[in-house]
């Protein structure tokens, strides 16, 4: 199989070209190099794939690349929180209207099966629920609240402590900051795609993907990143709230390998829709505990708990991929400690 990968020298891209290059599949590489991801010129890690420099929102040069390929990975995107809303144009720009081009350049060539980066960001807060009310939904945290240090939300029906669960793809889509909401923006036009043109559609909602190659101090990184750039420096990596987020990690090559065993059985699915799954590891951990995995590791300082908070983060979200593994086998082989162990001493982008 013949596979476009958009983003495909990026931090997750490079790692699926290299997976479906191992699957024995033909990758073709689509990258515009954003010197926001790229510090330095990067090509793919799969050595023979083809290599097209472009912007996804470049339609003459997707039709070209196309009209030879048999299906598309789609993880171009502009990724994190940034900086502040400023940047909202930048975000639509990249993840919407490069999305939307691509499925008009798919409409156009044919190409009647995608991968879609999704992400957890869509859901906002996790599942909770409150020992009188059942499963509830809390609103968006208060600076007010995160300025008191009251990190954890409440019932929003009568106030009492919450227990966080995991979160499953049934779950009311909430996006809490400019990201998430490109990111719902994309699933639903690739379900309009699918609709229109009888094409089939999947989106990952990938959770924290960390590992080897992540950028390295850059704004538009994750937490994972974060503290590992931190340690490079010899500094103590910064944990925001009270560390207490409960997050699922999920290393990189198990997020690759689930988009090639979905590219292999698109040819499967229902035509005319798009499936949605989550791609998790399935463990919790908090975000001190990855903090101090790292740092361990790595034999660098304690990891320091600044109860700092970024207004549009959430406490807590975690995954269950039950969904993925119960229809297509799928579950993560990389544990966090053998993960976080690895990464600590891996090469980072810009390094």
């Amino acid at each position: 199989m013949r596979v476009l990968v958009t983003g495909g020298a990026g931090f997750i891209g490079s790692q699926i070209a290299t997976a479906l290059a191992d699957r024995a599949h033909d990758p073709v590489v689509l990258d515009t190099q954003l010197p926001a991801v790229h510090r330095t010129a990067a090509h793919p890690s799969a050595p023979d794939a083809e290599w097209v420099h472009a912007d996804v929102r470049d339609q003459d040069a997707l039709i070209r690349t196309l009209r030879r390929v048999d299906a598309v990975c789609h993880q171009a995107a502009m990724v994190g929180l940034g900086k502040d809303f400023t940047e909202a144009p930048a975000y639509v720009s990249c993840n919407d209207v490069g999305t939307a081009v691509l499925l008009a350049s798919m409409a156009q060539t044919g190409v009647n099966r995608l991968v879609l980066a999704g992400s957890m960001v869509v859901y906002g807060e996790g599942r909770y629920d409150c020992p009188r009310h059942g499963q509830v939904h809390p609103g968006p945290r208060t600076s007010e609240d995160l300025d008191a240090g009251r990190f954890e939300p409440s019932c929003p029906d009568c106030g009492a402590d919450l227990e966080p669960g995991l979160v499953d793809e049934d779950a009311p889509l909430d996006p809490r900051n400019v990201y998430a909401a490109t990111k719902v923006a994309q699933e639903h036009l690739a379900a309009a795609w699918a609709r229109a043109t009888g094409g089939r559609a999947v989106s990952l909602r990938y959770h924290n993907v960390y590992g080897p190659g992540m950028p390295r101090d850059t704004p538009y990184a994750g937490v994972a990143s974060f503290f590992r750039s931190a340690l490079a420096r010899g500094e103590a990596p910064r944990v925001f709230e009270d560390g207490g987020q409960r997050r699922d990690f999920v290393h990189v090559r198990d997020v690759a390998s689930a988009n090639v065993l979905v590219l292999e059985a698109l040819a499967g699915r229902e035509p005319g829709m798009l499936s949605a799954f989550n791609t998790g590891s399935g463990q919790v951990h908090t975000v001190g505990e990855m903090a101090q995995a790292l740092a361990r590791a790595h034999d660098g300082p304690e990891p320091v708990v600044t109860g700092e908070y970024r207004l549009g983060d959430v406490r807590h979200i975690t995954a269950s991929s039950q969904r993925l593994t119960r229809e297509l086998g799928w579950r993560a082989q990389t544990g966090f400690t053998e993960g976080m162990a690895e990464f600590a001493h891996s090469p980072q982008r810009g390094t």
